[in-house]
């Protein structure tokens, strides 16, 4: 049943859930780690096209495998069964960072790498579970509610791990490298556990009758080219694909790079993990704010606004000296990094045949993976040629630019009467 609060909170549970591996691995100590103890003996400008690299080529899997999951995912009935074995695939490989030892690079590199498909690829039927269990008055609330919460699990974890990374011995802990690994084990137990609710509370779709494995999988890749040809004829979804291609790499390049881009400049590693705290906290709040926000101005000028605000802040972490400035930019780019991803989902949403959400959610995120590859290679890249981390970020700035241009020309009711067109369509077919 749709609007149900029971399977709200179920669902953006999972938030709750796989937002540990997204604030202590991702943003916070896999980068932190892998400059200080992983990758010893490379400078800091190799560690940083490294880790920009590795941020690629997990974003390169999950692109090819995003649409063809979602179709099948929608032939077979199967969203939650592929969500949980990303999910856990996930936890597996984040729970393995524990063995590796100093010096060890590539394997560091390999089990994130794994690790970043399973979290990305559980976020394709996380979102295509969403038009499912909301409807069109509460599908931005239930999307803002999946980012707040996971912004305030994240950061609470988060913070348990950084009194472990700072204070060990507290916890009985030999020293601060033993913390760090520790704190890999407990995201992984924290992503299993705080995925029962998603699991125990939420159905699939029932028009989803599904297949047998193999006819879904067949009857999934002979979807996916309809699906191409659905995109082409609902124009508006196309358009507003391209731009978030753009703007969310930026978004998903600081949350992954501003970490290294901290520690290059020579900021104590301290000072770093205390401003993605201030992140996380900062966007809990703000995050359901913001959602108020675009039901006010409208949901387009709520993201234009935050796309500004981001080539702002990026231009300011080219000026950055001090750990000052990189508490100021993290106080306010947790004022807009959940709601420019929540809306974005929502938004879509509005756009798309419900029918077939996970195979037009999986272009949705194959897009945002596929983007996430540009952001991490060009800051790298950049970074290398020049020996100047600080050219590095600055080149993220077009993405935002070109993200924003793009969106504007979007035309919601027009995507409207095309969707109604469309659905009118299948209908009489």
């Amino acid at each position: 049943m749709k609007d149900s609060k029971k399977a709200i909170w179920a669902w953006s549970f999972y938030d709750w859930a796989n937002s540990a591996f997204a604030t202590t691995v991702m943003a916070g100590f896999f980068p932190v780690f892998f400059k200080a103890y992983w990758s010893t003996g490379a400078t800091v400008q190799q560690s940083t096209f490294y880790l920009g690299m590795a941020n690629s080529i997990a974003s390169i899997i999950v692109a090819a495998l995003a649409p063809i999951l979602g179709a099948i995912a929608d032939k077979g009935g199967v969203k939650k069964k592929l969500l949980i074995f990303f999910a856990f695939l996930g936890c597996i490989m984040t729970g393995s960072l524990w063995f590796v030892r100093a010096g060890y690079w590539q394997l560091a590199i390999l089990f994130y790498i794994t690790g970043t498909v399973g979290f990305s690829g559980a976020n394709i039927f996380y979102d295509a579970l969403l038009p499912g269990i909301a409807s069109e008055k509460k599908v931005d609330y239930a999307s803002s509610l999946g980012f707040g919460l996971g912004y305030i699990g994240g950061g609470l974890l988060f913070l348990i791990n950084v009194v472990m990374y700072l204070k060990p011995s507290l916890f009985g802990i030999a020293d601060d490298v033993t913390a760090i690994r520790i704190a890999f084990l407990t995201v992984a137990i924290w992503w299993a556990v705080f995925s029962l609710p998603i699991i125990l509370f939420v159905k699939e779709p029932a028009k989803n009758k599904g297949l047998p494995s193999g006819k879904a999988i067949s009857s999934g890749f002979k979807q996916l080219g309809e699906t191409f040809r659905q995109i082409r004829y609902l124009k508006v979804v196309g358009l507003f694909l391209f731009a978030y291609w753009f703007y969310i790499d930026g978004v998903d390049t600081i949350i992954r790079m501003a970490v290294d881009y901290g520690s290059s400049l020579g900021f104590p590693a301290g000072s770093l993990i205390t401003a993605l705290l201030i992140v996380q906290f900062v966007a809990f709040p703000a995050t359901l704010l913001y959602n108020l926000l675009g039901k006010k101005t409208g949901i387009k000028r709520a993201l234009l606004l935050a796309i500004a605000a981001y080539s702002i802040l990026t231009i300011l972490g080219y000026f950055m000296k001090t750990t000052t400035h990189f508490y100021i930019l993290a106080v306010s780019i947790g004022l807009f990094q959940g709601g420019i991803q929540a809306l974005s989902r929502s938004y879509y949403s509005r756009l798309i045949p419900e029918k077939q959400a996970g195979e037009f959610y999986g272009f949705f995120n194959m897009l945002g993976k596929f983007a996430a590859v540009i952001g991490p290679a060009l800051m790298g890249i950049v970074t290398l040629v020049t020996g100047s981390n600080r050219l590095g970020i600055l080149s993220i700035l077009v993405l935002f630019i070109t993200g924003a241009i793009l969106l504007i020309k979007v035309d919601e009711q027009k995507g409207r009467e095309m969707l109604d067109q469309y659905n009118n369509k299948v209908t009489l077919e």
